[in-house]
């Protein structure tokens, strides 16, 4: 079956990323078509890029990066949930992404994304990095607006129009995940 991970890639303190995920978690769950595992960057506790040898030399000579590797390399495809800074997404998601190489190669990704403008730009970003790490993104995206679907800011009230987009995402995920696992043996 299938392996997808829902990436909460925000740390902060105060984040709300955590939420936006477990409410990914919580449909996913229901779908039966593929195996769905929260996995929370905080549980990593990433440095910046602390190893000696390029990311693409596959050479890890860290605990943390050797941990990070292993829990990749065992996914199919992946959910990133992401909040907007400054047009991008979080610097921990970008540097999560940045230890790893060839543990992204062919697998698929879709985007769960919040912000002022539903965090679209930052997807923007993940996808050209993604890109360069041959992880095919899927089209369709959840976009969720700070203003609308957060009660003052922080509390997660999604409108019920999300699950419809939420599982057209999940649903080409998981196509896609399933059509790259030849690539990926």
């Amino acid at each position: 079956m299938t392996e997808v991970a829902i990436v909460i890639g925000s740390t902060g303190p105060r984040r709300v990323g955590e939420a936006v995920a477990r409410w990914v978690h919580e449909l996913a769950a229901k779908r039966g078509d593929a195996e769905f595992e929260l996995v929370d960057l905080k549980d990593y506790d990433l440095p910046h890029l602390d190893e000696m040898m390029p990311a693409a030399m596959g050479q890890y000579s860290q605990p943390h990066t050797r941990a990070w590797a292993e829990k990749v390399a065992g996914f199919d495809a992946f959910v990133f949930v992401t909040p907007e800074y400054n047009h991008s997404t979080t610097g921990a998601l970008k540097n999560a992404i940045d230890f790893l190489h060839a543990e992204w190669h062919n697998k698929a990704a879709g985007f769960v994304s919040y912000g002022s403008n539903g965090g679209v730009r930052a997807v923007e970003h993940l996808r050209l990095v993604l890109g360069e790490l041959q992880v095919a993104d899927v089209q369709a995206q959840v976009a969720l607006s700070v203003f609308t679907d957060f009660e003052h800011f922080t509390a997660f009230k999604p409108g019920e129009h999300h699950e419809a987009t939420l599982n057209t995402m999940l649903a080409q995920v998981v196509a896609w995940g399933e059509a790259l696992a030849p690539l990926r043996t």
